[in-house]
C-alpha cells in the first residue's frame, strides 16, 4: 500500500455567509481540478471544483513530497444572499444619488444632514457590483461543479513524472480522489474558469458559458517543448501557436479522458476531443479524434517546412463546461506505440521490442526479477524526456512466441497444453493457428490479452475441430476488472471436448487490420480458477465509535464460486469487520467498518484481502480500492484508485447485535433479531430503523423499542426469497425530534442518522427447518 500524505492547515473563506448544516453532513466531492498537473520544481495554483467543498482543512496526497495548502473557497450566492447584496446595491445607489443631490443644491458646499458619499462607499459598491456579476446563481452550471476550493502545490525537483492522487479532508468527510499529474516539461495554462469566475478574455478564451459569446481570438504563442492546460467551455475552440523546423518529428498527446474517465451526465461520457495541426498557411497537416481505440487522440508528424504551426483542440460536437479539462504535450517526444511481447513470466529478465515515435532505442531490457504477477509499467527516457507509460504483464510460466508460418491447419504451430504464446498478427488478414492434442471431456480455456495491454489488435478466437467444423467463436469478452474499458475487444472461449483428437485455435483481427504493434498473449489449457477483488468507495467516511458500511465485489473466474472470507492486514489498532465474507456463487457483499472510538487526525490507509480454498490450495488476493463511476448517465464502472483510506472525524454511539447470528429466516416466514441502540438514541421522541438495498424479499415486519434495546422482525418473501439465499443486511437508526408546540405528537421533526447497525448476517431457510 503506498503512502499516502495529508497536510492540516487553516480553512481560508472567500464568501458572503450561508448555512451550512447540510455541508456538514455531506462528505466532499471532487469533480475536477484545473489545471489537472504541473511541473516538478514548480509552484502551481490548483482550483479544485466539487460539491459540499465547505470546511475542507487539508489536502491529502498519494505522494507525500507533494507540498500543498489550502488559499480559498467560494461558491454561487444563494438566491437569498443575492437578494441581500442587490437590496444593498440599490442602497448604495440611492445613496450615492442623493449625495450628488445635495451637493448640486447647495452649489458644492453641501449642507447639515445632507448624505455624504466616501471612498468607503465607493469600493463596497465596487466589490457588491463584481460579487453580484460573478457568483450570482447560473442555472446553467451543474451543482456537481458549483464550489471551489483554491490549492497552491509545490513540486519538489526530484518528483518522478507521473500520476498522483488528490483528495480533500474536512470535518465532515474525505472526498473520493482526482487524478493530478506531475510533469517534467514547461507548462503553459489557460486562466480557470469556474462556476464563480469572473471571466476576463485571454487569448484563446472566445466565450463564457454565462454570457453571449465572444469573438474568436488568435491562437496563444507557446514555445517547445511544453505541455498545455486549458478548458473547454460550449462552442469553443483552443489554438496554440508554435514555431518548428523542418523535419523535426513531433509528437502531440492529449490527455482528457485519461483525466475524467467518466462524466456522469455527458454522452458519451467523457470529454471526446479532437486534435488538427496547421501549418503556416493554414492548411490541415495532420488531424485525429482518437488514437487507435483511446479517445484521447495523439499525433505524430514530421515537419514539412520551417514556419509557425497552430494546434487546435475542440469537443467533437462543440460541447462543453468547465470540467472538460485537457492537458497536450507537444515536441519531440518520445512515445511508445507497441511492445513485443506484451508480458512475461514472473521473476524473469526479458528483452522487448519497442516500437514508436523519437524513441531512443529498439529494445530494452523489462527486469521483474523482484515482481510476482502484476502489471507493470515501461517508460524510456530519449534525451531528456520520458516516454508514455505503457502496461506489461507479468504472468504465469515461460511463454512460446508463435512462429511464422501457421496461417492454416496444415502450418498450425504445435501445443502442449497448458501454454502461454506471445504473438501479433503482422500481415494483412494474418491468421495465427495453433493445435493440440485433447481427450474427450476435457475443459479447455483461450483466453486473449492484447486490448487490456494497449495492443490495437481487436481479436477473435475460433475453436475448431479436425475436420474443419467450429465449435466455439468469440469476439469481444467482457473484463469487469477492466474499469477503464468500455469496448472489450479481448477474446475468450472456453470449451468441453466432444471426442478425443486434434483441435486448433485460430487468432484473428477482426477489423481485419495487422501491423508490428498488433502484439498479443494468448494463454491456452485448463480452467485457471481464480478471483479478484474490488472495493467501494475508495474514501471511506465514519464518526469514531460507529460502523460504516462499504461494498466488495468480487471478479471471480473460470467457474470459481466458493465463499471468500474478508480481513484487515496490518490495520490501525481498533478497526474490525463485521459480515465479512462473500457467499459462494456470489459477486458481491455490503459490509460494515467500526472505527475506534480514538479520533485520527489524518486519514487511515486500510488493505483489505481476500482469502478462498480454491481445490486444494489457499488464495489470498489483495482488493484493489475503486470508485463507481456513472458514465452517460446509465452505465457503472469500477474504476480503480491508488488507496483505500479511512477517515474517522466526530464522534457517534455504537450498536450491538444481542441476537445470535446468521440470522436465519424461513421462507414465508418471520426471524426476530435484537440490537442494543447507541446512547444518542435515548434523546430522541422517536426512533426508526431501515433497511439499506435489502435483498429483493426480505423486509422488516415491525420493530419494537424498549429500554434502549430494538426487536426487529424480518419476513422473507417465500416468492421472491429462495432458501440458500445468504448475505448481510445493513441498518440504519435514525433519530427524530418532533416539533415543539400542541401538536408535537403529530408533527414530524427534524430527521438525524444515529448510527449503522453491525453487518447482520442472514440465511433465509426452509419453512420446515
Amino acid at each position: 500500500m503506498k503512502a499516502h500524505f495529508c497536510r492540516l492547515i487553516a480553512t481560508f473563506f472567500v464568501s458572503v455567509g450561508f448555512a451550512n448544516a447540510e455541508a456538514q453532513r455531506a462528505a466532499p466531492h471532487i469533480s475536477f481540478a484545473y489545471p489537472a498537473g504541473a511541473q516538478r520544481n514548480t509552484t502551481v495554483t490548483v482550483s479544485v471544483c466539487g460539491q459540499n467543498l465547505n470546511g475542507v482543512t487539508a489536502v491529502c496526497s498519494s505522494d507525500p513530497a507533494l507540498h500543498a495548502k489550502i488559499t480559498g473557497y467560494s461558491r454561487p450566492l444563494t438566491q437569498k444572499e443575492l437578494s441581500e447584496l442587490r437590496d444593498e446595491a440599490q442602497r448604495l445607489r440611492e445613496k450615492r444619488a442623493a449625495s450628488q443631490s445635495a451637493v448640486a443644491n447647495t452649489e458644492g458646499t453641501g449642507g447639515a444632514g445632507s448624505p455624504v458619499w466616501t471612498a468607503a462607499d465607493e469600493k463596497r459598491e465596487e466589490e457588491v457590483r463584481r460579487v453580484i456579476i460573478a457568483r450570482r446563481p447560473n442555472r446553467a452550471s451543474s451543482p456537481a461543479i458549483a464550489e471551489t476550493v483554491t490549492l497552491e502545490i509545490t513540486l519538489p525537483p526530484d518528483a518522478v513524472p507521473g500520476e498522483r492522487e488528490l483528495r480533500l479532508k474536512a470535518p465532515h468527510g474525505l472526498s473520493n480522489p482526482v487524478t493530478f499529474f506531475v510533469g517534467e516539461l514547461p507548462e503553459f495554462s489557460d486562466p480557470v474558469v469556474t462556476a464563480t469566475s469572473e471571466l476576463i478574455p485571454g487569448p484563446n478564451r472566445r466565450g463564457d458559458p454565462r454570457t453571449a459569446a465572444r469573438p474568436k481570438p488568435s491562437a496563444r504563442e507557446i514555445k517547445l517543448p511544453a505541455t498545455v492546460n486549458g478548458q473547454i467551455l460550449p462552442g469553443e475552440v483552443d489554438r496554440f501557436r508554435f514555431s518548428a523546423r523542418k523535419g523535426q518529428r513531433i509528437t502531440i498527446a492529449v490527455s482528457a479522458r485519461a483525466l475524467i474517465p467518466y462524466l456522469a451526465d455527458a454522452v458519451p461520457g467523457w470529454f471526446q476531443a479532437t486534435l488538427a495541426l496547421y501549418d503556416p498557411k493554414g492548411r490541415e497537416v495532420a488531424y485525429g479524434d482518437d488514437f487507435r481505440f483511446n479517445p484521447d487522440p495523439v499525433l505524430a508528424c514530421t515537419i514539412p517546412a520551417d514556419g509557425d504551426y497552430t494546434v487546435e483542440i475542440k469537443d467533437s460536437i462543440y460541447r462543453g463546461r468547465e470540467d472538460f479539462v485537457y492537458r497536450i504535450s507537444i515536441g519531440e517526444l518520445p512515445f511508445i506505440t507497441g511492445l513485443f511481447p506484451l508480458g512475461s513470466a514472473p521473476r524473469t529478465r526479458t528483452r522487448v521490442e519497442v516500437q514508436g515515435w523519437n524513441l531512443p532505442a529498439s529494445h530494452a531490457l523489462m527486469d521483474a526479477k523482484e515482481h510476482g504477477p502484476d502489471v507493470l509499467l515501461l517508460t524510456l527516457c530519449g534525451g531528456e524526456h520520458a516516454s508514455n507509460p505503457v502496461p506489461f504483464r507479468i504472468e504465469g510460466s515461460a511463454a512460446r512466441f508463435e512462429a511464422e508460418p501457421n496461417d492454416d491447419t496444415g502450418t498450425a504451430q504445435k501445443l502442449t497444453l497448458p501454454q502461454m504464446i506471445d504473438g501479433r498478427i503482422d500481415d494483412l488478414d494474418d491468421c495465427d493457428v495453433f493445435r493440440f492434442e485433447g481427450r474427450k471431456g476435457e475443459e479447455i480455456v483461450a483466453e486473449v490479452f492484447a486490448r487490456r495491454l494497449d495492443s490495437p489488435l481487436d481479436s477473435i478466437l475460433e475453436f475448431t475441430d479436425a475436420a474443419g467444423q467450429s465449435l466455439v467463436r468469440n469476439d469481444d469478452y467482457e473484463d469487469k476488472g477492466s474499469g477503464l474499458t468500455t469496448h472489450h475487444a479481448d477474446s475468450r472461449v472456453s470449451l468441453r471436448l466432444p471426442a478425443d483428437g486434434t483441435y486448433f485455435v485460430r487468432v484473428t483481427d477482426a477489423q481485419h487490420h495487422s501491423g508490428q504493434d498488433y502484439a498479443y498473449r494468448l494463454h491456452i489449457g485448463p480452467p485457471r480458477p481464480d478471483f479478484e477483488l474490488r472495493v467501494t468507495p475508495s474514501s471511506i467516511n465514519a464518526r469514531a465509535g460507529t460502523h460504516v458500511p462499504f461494498t466488495v465485489y468480487a471478479l471471480r473466474r473460470d467457474g470459481f464460486g466458493g465463499e471468500i472470507a474478508l480481513g484487515l492486514h496490518n490495520a490501525p489498532p481498533g478497526f474490525h469487520l463485521s459480515g465479512a465474507r462473500i457467499p459462494a456463487g456470489q459477486d458481491k457483499v455490503r459490509l460494515t467498518l467500526f472505527a475506534p472510538p480514538l479520533l485520527r487526525d489524518d486519514p487511515a490507509p486500510l488493505t483489505l484481502v481476500g482469502t478462498a480454498t480454491i481445490g486444494n490450495r489457499s488464495v489470498i488476493h489483495v482488493a484493489i480500492p475503486a470508485e463507481d463511476m456513472m458514465q452517460a448517465f446509465a452505465y457503472h464502472h469500477l474504476v480503480p484508485a491508488r488507496e483505500l483510506l479511512v477517515n474517522v472525524s466526530g464522534r457517534g454511539g455504537s450498536c450491538r447485535l444481542l441476537s445470535r447470528t446468521p440470522l436465519k429466516i424461513p421462507t414465508g416466514g418471520t426471524a426476530s433479531l435484537k440490537i442494543a441502540l447507541p446512547p444518542a438514541a435515548r434523546d430522541r421522541d422517536a426512533v426508526l430503523f431501515e433497511l439499506s438495498e435489502p435483498p429483493d424479499g426480505i423486509s422488516v415486519q415491525k420493530t419494537v423499542i424498549r429500554d434502549g434495546v430494538a426487536e426487529v422482525v424480518f419476513v422473507a418473501d417465500a416468492a421472491k426469497a429462495q432458501a440458500g439465499l445468504q448475505g448481510n443486511l445493513i441498518a440504519t437508526f435514525t433519530g427524530e425530534r418532533m416539533n415543539a408546540g400542541p401538536q408535537k405528537k403529530q408533527a414530524r421533526g427534524q430527521r438525524v442518522p444515529l448510527s449503522s447497525a453491525p453487518a447482520i448476517p442472514f440465511e433465509v431457510i426452509a419453512a420446515n427447518r
